[in-house]
């Protein structure tokens, strides 16, 4: 069903930046539309990340990025309690393998206390390898940054979005934008319909440049995405890292990192590839070899080591090295684009500057909903930890037949099997739906825009 009627505000894109945006709007008062072309949220950069909530303490010091990672991180410890959501303290190690690199750490630390993060912590080779005694011998010295967190990537954007609908916001999901004009108000062209409002926010991920040529005729920046392949070992390997093991920086990339996640597994990742496509993530075997290979280095006993899954995600990079992040003047839309691998952790902040930007003179509802997402994340208790489940679905990843029924109901009822893996860890295990899968095609007839029991295009 279409939409219908006049929106204060229409954000196009329902990945962590659309969704916390929408929030934000929500929360001051407005009548929000969310405009998502995929059949679900988070369907495209969102999807695929290191689920780490930054400082951004090696961001460029004064940028916007910088700005916006330092608000989100923020703000996420502020709410994330009412919402429900995990944060997992770990810290990270910025760690040095080579003289060179050593010699590099005053300055990234210099750089930190510039960003406002000002309790790094400097640690000499025994201090290092006593913090993390799996690590390589390779390993020389570090610094170590106490607030960089772990986060469940998927329930952060849900909650957001979630609140917001629960707030008077509407979302029209398998919609796609391909136009606008504006005459006193915007009005959207989709493939569902049109959609009326005061004000459009592109926040459309990799297809951001492409949707400013569609709504204004031109753009100001390029997406050129880069892609991330990552490994996911087996849950005993989390074992080998306590802190996220980060490397020193370079002009491109963060580069590869080690880390647990929320979901009790290991990461390894992300490679940094530029190219043209901007929907497929294709995994290359070669080069996941190598991932593999570094990943060794820097854990020798992640050798012999079970791996659960490989996956990539596209991060939407410009030829800047800055958020491009625009009111266009007289013209009633912003445009936010350009916001590669740190848009998890900017998403709040980005949220905040655009409410700025917007400046529309709104009225915030007198008690604003907070709903509580359900916890998948090893952090806090599980589901199957409770009475009445209905018995485990998915017995690798313990999710349950309540878990599942829940999140094929409500305002962000899941649209495909991607959809209800993110919202409930389904097939996200070792036998990556082998022994699930039956089961959840009979429990989501009739749910899915593309049924499970009928084969992809």
């Amino acid at each position: 069903m279409a939409l219908s009627g006049r929106f204060d505000v229409a954000v196009i894109g329902a990945g962590v930046v659309g969704c916390a945006i929408a929030r934000r709007f929500a929360l001051a008062g407005a009548r929000v539309a969310v405009i998502e072309r995929a059949a679900d949220i988070l369907d495209g950069a969102s999807k695929g990340n290191s689920a780490i909530l930054h400082t951004g303490f090696d961001a460029p010091p004064g940028s916007l990025e910088q700005r916006c990672i330092a608000a989100g991180h923020e703000e996420y410890l502020a709410i994330h309690g009412r919402l429900g959501l995990p944060l997992i303290r770990s810290g990270a190690l910025v760690i040095a393998w080579s003289d060179e690199e050593e010699a590099r750490l005053p300055e990234l630390m210099e750089k930190a206390r510039a960003n406002g993060v000002g309790d790094v912590e400097p640690l000499d080779r025994a201090a290092l390898h006593a913090a993390e005694p799996a690590l390589g011998p390779g390993a020389q010295a570090a610094f170590l940054v106490p607030r960089e967190y772990l986060v469940d990537p998927w329930s952060a954007p849900f909650a957001y979005l979630l609140q917001a609908l629960e707030n008077g916001a509407e979302l029209l999901r398998g919609a796609e934008v391909t136009g606008g004009r504006r005459d006193g108000d915007w009005w959207l062209e989709t493939t569902r319909g049109t959609v009326q409002a005061g004000l459009v926010i592109n926040a459309a991920g990799n297809f951001g440049d492409l949707m400013d040529e569609r709504l204004f005729g031109q753009r100001d920046f390029h997406i050129r995405p880069r892609k991330g392949q990552f490994i996911v070992y087996d849950k005993p390997a989390a074992a080998l890292a306590q802190h996220i093991l980060l490397p020193v920086p370079t002009p491109k990339t963060k580069g590869i990192v080690v880390c647990r996640t929320a979901f009790g597994n290991l990461l390894v990742g992300p490679t940094a590839e530029d190219q043209d496509e901007r929907e497929r993530a294709t995994l290359v075997p070669e080069t996941l070899e190598q991932l593999r290979a570094r990943g060794e280095e820097i854990v020798p006993a992640l050798k012999g080591q079970e791996v659960t899954a490989f996956y990539a995600g596209l991060r939407p990079a410009t030829e800047f090295k800055d958020y491009r992040i625009r009111a266009h003047e007289g013209q009633s839309a912003i445009t936010v684009g350009g916001i590669r691998s740190t848009g998890l952790s900017a998403a709040l902040g980005i949220a905040q500057h655009v409410e700025e930007l917007a400046a529309l003179a709104l009225t915030p509802p007198a008690d604003p909903v907070w709903p509580e997402v359900s916890n998948i994340s090893e952090a806090l208790p599980r589901d199957w930890q409770r009475p009445g489940h209905g018995g485990i679905l998915c017995h690798c990843e313990l999710a349950t037949r309540r878990e599942v029924l829940a999140a094929l109901d409500g305002p962000l009822a899941a649209r495909s099997l991607a959809g209800l893996k993110r919202r409930t860890r389904v097939t996200m295990g070792r036998c990556q739906g082998f022994f699930c899968m039956a089961e959840l095609a009979q429990l989501t007839e009739g749910h899915f825009t593309l049924p499970l029991a009928e084969p992809a295009p």
